[in-house]
């Protein structure tokens, strides 16, 4: 996770992140929005997650700095893959003080460094852009101006995973930007909106393929997606339970019998996340780049 040290309204993804909404009052932005990530921290490591603070540093400025999830991936054979962003200011994301705290404690055996598409106006925005399924090898992708399919090819071919591509909208018909915000994929389930996927093969192509993987898919409303409450992330404790995490405004937005069949499979943890959700258009799982590689 980045602590954020001059967090801000990014102009560069607002043009196509419509979950973000200007403050009328800047000025105290990076003071709400750390306040916000030091109680995230705070609620992780006091259920025994294991988490890897890095903060960020003032120059470059990079606004949307606590979504490391988007620049950065990292998988069980010590692979680090580094994505091409589209907001030419997100770039600057990418800072070596963030790969050298993971060298310090984590075997990291290559690095795949994909950001020269940028030069070619292609993107792929990491596990913003996939909701991988780790398990069966699968990545699920909504395409947009940020994720492209050559692309996602291409990760295919690295990561030998299955695309599962389609198009998703918003209420207002706009593509989803990410599609980590539209679903999430946990250990034996999987939360989605499948309202917003208006093609009925692809929508039921996404079905059967969770459906197949054994996985239990429970269903949440555009509304709802509105809430964030398809942001949510998986993680375990270092006593390996699992935890599902996601923000107050998506934990209130969820129906009982909805959290009832969530806590069926693991306990919730949730907390206030409003400043930067408005702000930065992303919630409680693009603040989290889950780490799988192997420990030194």
């Amino acid at each position: 996770m980045i602590e954020p040290v001059r967090f801000d309204f990014n102009e560069e993804t607002a043009v196509n992140n419509l979950f973000q909404v200007k403050s009328t009052n800047p000025t105290i932005l990076q003071e709400k929005a750390l306040a916000e990530f030091t109680g995230l921290v705070n609620l992780l490591e006091k259920a025994g997650v294991d988490v890897l603070v890095v903060k960020d540093s003032p120059l470059p400025h990079t606004p949307d700095s606590l979504f490391p999830n988007n620049w950065l991936s990292m998988h069980e054979d010590g692979t680090l893959l580094l994505y091409p962003m589209f907001a030419p200011n997100r770039r600057k994301e990418r800072k070596q003080t963030v790969l050298d705290a993971l060298r310090e404690k984590y075997r990291v055996e290559q690095i795949v460094d994909l950001s020269d598409y940028e030069n070619q106006n292609l993107f792929l925005e990491g596990t913003g852009s996939m909701v991988l399924d780790r398990q069966n090898h699968i990545a699920y992708a909504c395409l947009s101006q940020r994720t492209h399919r050559q692309l996602l090819d291409i990760f295919a071919e690295k990561k030998q995973y299955r695309i599962v591509a389609f198009t998703s909208v918003d209420s207002n018909r706009q593509p989803v930007y990410h599609t980590n915000v539209m679903m999430s994929v946990a250990d034996e389930y999987a939360v989605i909106c499948l309202d917003s996927i208006p093609d009925e093969t692809e929508r039921r192509k996404v079905s059967l393929t969770i459906q197949d993987t054994g996985k239990e898919i429970i269903p949440i409303s555009m509304d709802q997606m509105n809430h964030f409450a398809g942001n949510m992330l998986q993680v375990h404790s270092k006593q390996g339970e699992p935890l599902l995490v996601m923000s107050s405004q998506a934990f209130y937005s969820l129906r009982p019998d909805q959290l009832t069949g969530l806590e069926k499979f693991n306990r919730i943890l949730h907390t206030d996340l409003s400043t930067i959700e408005t702000n930065g258009g992303g919630s409680a799982r693009c603040m989290m780049a889950e780490i799988f590689l192997p420990v030194k």
